[in-house]
């Protein structure tokens, strides 16, 4: 008889997403006329840029031609787009990362799992609360945890609260953990860490021997010139971290898929038998042997983001969805309600008013408000009490959110 990955059993009832879409669901299917306005996913909206469409139009007609034809491409990326990757986003930041320690993959949630590939099942593994789900939930699948508990935290996993009396940035533990998970910007917070945070981490990583894995998807919100926008620009990364990076957010890419991951050749672990072993080669066998990766097509418009006319138009992308956090941020603070983030980061981090929990917040905004954004309890225990807004939407919709939201609780 066929047996199952019983971890699976482990996972909490529902993913946080799809319980929103079927509240969402009941809601509509009772008042279909609703004028919904969703502020919840951290889904763009805005139409791909036009550097970025052009390139892959062109693309789409090399393949209708015999000599320009592509077939399977390399599994790490095509060179012509790692190196502009290694050249824009981290050389000119005085990051020493070369196009060779860069993996184009289709996403960096799926490589935020798909890395522990690579790992033991016996690592010490910590993570913030509250967390994006997909670092917890991965682990849970790959049997690196025990149960959930009444607040659904799981055995095995360190938890480092993070709140706005610690200004949402974990403290540094206090004994050895293997692996860290840090994001910033913070999803689902808002939160950013400055040079000397990111400088501690890696200096403890080094201490102990320690890998940090660096979820940077919201970098290009970065607009304060003090907070770094990699790892690698803290001094001793090379030797401790492994980075995320995605086209999601910046450009679009959220329904077209492309992203990468930085594995530092100088980053090294010790096998049980005492060896030293290469986690770029792992990573790289791992992805030649699971992944065909990511279609010509696509890495032409990613490559595009690097043209003089992409890097304007994808700033001005983020521009508009930071415009539209100002907006969040402000009207919600006029109305008496408190919140964080949304200043370098797309997303605000509320504090349900009036003693509301996560999920009664979310309600009453769907059913006085028709406005749907996420529960922080979604996103842990410590997330109890909060709601994340996301700015990934048109202006319209939020300007209208906002006033149904105010004229509600102003």
């Amino acid at each position: 008889m066929a047996t199952i990955n019983e971890n699976y059993l482990k996972l909490k009832a529902g993913y946080l997403f799809p319980e929103i879409a079927r509240r969402v669901t009941t809601f509509t299917a009772a008042n279909p006329d609703a004028p919904i306005i969703k502020l919840g996913i951290g889904d763009v909206t805005e139409p791909l840029p036009e550097a970025c469409r052009t390139a892959m139009i062109a693309a789409v007609e090399d393949m209708g031609d015999r000599n320009r034809f592509k077939g399977y491409g390399p599994e790490q990326g095509y060179g012509w787009l790692r190196e502009k990757i290694a050249a824009t986003d981290f050389q000119a930041r005085g990051c020493d990362i070369d196009a060779d320690e860069i993996f184009i993959s289709d996403g960096s949630k799926c490589d935020c799992g798909n890395i522990l590939d690579i790992f033991g099942n016996d690592n010490t593994i910590a993570v913030t609360d509250p967390v994006y789900h997909v670092y917890v939930d991965t682990n849970v699948m790959a049997g690196h945890t025990g149960p959930a508990n009444e607040d659904g935290k799981y055995e095995g996993l360190i938890y480092l609260p993070i709140s706005a009396e610690n200004d949402f940035t974990a403290e540094i533990p206090s004994d050895k953990v293997d692996l860290i998970y840090l994001c910033f910007p913070n999803n689902p917070t808002g939160a950013v860490a400055t040079k000397a945070h990111l400088q501690a981490w890696v200096d403890y990583a080094r201490q102990h021997g320690s890998i940090i894995l660096f979820d940077a998807a919201y970098e290009a919100f970065i607009t304060d010139p003090e907070i770094p926008h990699s790892i690698y620009e803290i001094e001793g990364a090379r030797d401790c971290a492994i980075e995320f990076r995605s086209f999601s957010k910046n450009a679009g890419f959220t329904g077209t898929r492309c992203a990468l991951t930085v594995v530092p050749k100088t980053l090294t672990v010790t096998a049980s038998d005492g060896s030293t072993v290469d986690l770029h080669r792992l990573w790289n066998r791992r992805q030649s042997t699971k992944f065909n990766g990511v279609s010509y097509i696509v890495q032409r418009g990613a490559e595009a983001v690097y043209s003089p006319e992409g890097q304007a138009q994808t700033k001005a992308l983020v521009s508009f969805y930071l415009e539209n956090a100002r907006i969040i941020r402000e009207q919600l603070t006029a109305a008496g309600i408190t919140v964080y983030g949304g200043v370098n980061a797309p997303y605000v981090w509320v504090k349900t008013p009036n003693g509301l929990s996560s999920w009664d917040f979310f309600d009453k905004l769907l059913n006085v408000c028709n406005v749907v954004g996420t529960p922080g309890s979604g996103f842990g225990a410590a997330g109890e009490g909060y709601f994340r807004i996301s700015a990934f939407n048109s202006r319209d919709n939020v300007n209208v959110a906002m006033a149904r939201i105010t004229e509600k609780f102003g």
